[in-house]
């Protein structure tokens, strides 16, 4: 009996390694490949934006050039149970189940409106991009290193240098901290 408590403390309470839930995450996103389609998110966020637009009385089907790359048919599916957002709905609840689970959730206090505003002006930015270049990270890098692609990893070392380098000049001119 003791040896289950104690594995079930060490599966849930215990810090992971990070290439643990890498492997995780990908062997997740090669069955996904396998079984439906490499996973996405913006793509579905974007058709979210684009019924509410409409609901508000907007014509997103009038942007030709992006439906022309993407398909009309994302606008006729049912906004709740499709498949994207079944999948981005249960990232979100199980990154919360895990964090609940292991005592670590906790709601932060926003320190000011700066934050605020580099916060929404990131995102902004990211969301923007993404729908650019017509998938975001996930799509990318792990969708693409999934399926065994050379741009997932053509992808994956120019994200981390962006990133580092995006960090590195956020802390010094933004938020006025040094490393």
């Amino acid at each position: 009996m003791e040896s289950k408590i104690s594995f079930w403390k060490l599966l849930i309470k215990s810090h992971w390694p990070h290439w643990v839930g890498g492997v995780i995450l990908g062997l997740l996103n090669i069955i996904l490949t396998l079984v439906y389609k490499p996973w996405s998110v913006t793509g579905d966020i974007a058709d979210w934006g684009f019924r509410v637009w409409s609901s508000l009385g907007g014509h997103p089907e009038l942007l030709y050039d992006y439906f022309q790359e993407v398909g009309y048919e994302s606008l006729l599916k049912n906004p709740v149970y499709n498949e994207q957002t079944i999948l981005n709905t249960g990232l979100v609840m199980g990154v919360l189940l895990a964090t609940a689970l292991a005592a670590e959730f906790r709601i932060k206090r926003i320190k000011s409106g700066r934050q605020i505003i580099l916060g929404l002006a990131g995102g902004v930015l990211m969301g923007y991009g993404a729908r650019l270049a017509l998938g975001c990270n996930v799509g990318a890098m792990i969708g693409g290193i999934a399926s065994q692609s050379l741009h997932g990893w053509v992808f994956s070392i120019f994200l981390f240098w962006g990133s580092f380098t995006g960090v590195i000049l956020v802390r010094r001119y933004l938020t006025n901290t040094r490393y």
